[in-house]
C-alpha cells in the first residue's frame, strides 16, 4: 500500500507523538526536509523497541535501511506536535517496507508520507537472514490495507 495525502490517522494501527524543537525549523519557518527523515526514524525505532524486535546491543542482528522515500503535501514546524501514523506494507523473506505517515497537531490529513525498507542481516557476515516468527508476527500486528 503506498500513502497518499488521502490517508487517514485511523489507516494506522501504531501512532506515535514526536514534539518538534526549535532547531527543526529552517530559514524559512518551517520544517526542514531532513527533520521528516530522522522523524521516520524516531517513530520506527520506538516500534521496534515497544513490539521488542530490536537488538539494541547489535549483537545478534543488524536492520539496514536499503531504500527510504518521502513526499511533501503541507508545512510543518516548532512548535507544532507530530503524530507519526507507522504501518507495514509489505513483508518478505528477509526484508520488509514501513509506510510512514506524518500528521500535524490535530489534523487527519498527512502533511508528508514515506517509507522505509529495510532488511535484517547477520551482525558478524552482514548477510542477510530470515526474520524469526516473532518478528513476522510483530509485523503482521501492524500491517496495512
Amino acid at each position: 500500500m503506498l500513502l497518499s495525502r488521502s490517508s487517514r490517522r485511523s489507516d494506522f494501527a501504531a501512532i506515535y507523538p514526536l514534539q518538534t524543537r526549535w532547531m527543526d525549523n529552517d530559514q524559512y519557518g518551517h520544517m526542514n526536509n531532513v527533520v521528516h527523515y530522522s522523524l521516520f526514524d524516531t517513530a520506527i525505532t520506538n516500534w521496534q523497541l515497544d513490539a521488542n524486535v530490536f537488538d539494541a546491543a547489535g549483537q545478534d542482528r543488524l536492520f539496514m535501511v536499503i531504500e527510504s522515500g518521502c513526499k511533501y503535501f503541507a508545512e510543518a514546524g516548532y512548535p507544532d506536535l507530530i503524530h507519526a501514523g507507522l504501518g507495514v506494507g509489505h513483508i518478505g523473506t528477509t526484508s520488509w517496507r514501513y509506510e510512514i505517515a506524518l500528521f500535524r497537531n490535530d489534523e487527519d490529513t498527512p502533511f508528508a508520507v514515506g517509507f522505509f525498507a529495510q532488511v535484517q542481516v547477520s551482525a558478524t557476515t552482514r548477510k542477510p537472514v530470515p526474520l524469526t516468527e516473532p518478528m513476522r508476527h510483530a509485523f503482521e500486528q501492524i500491517k496495512l490495507g
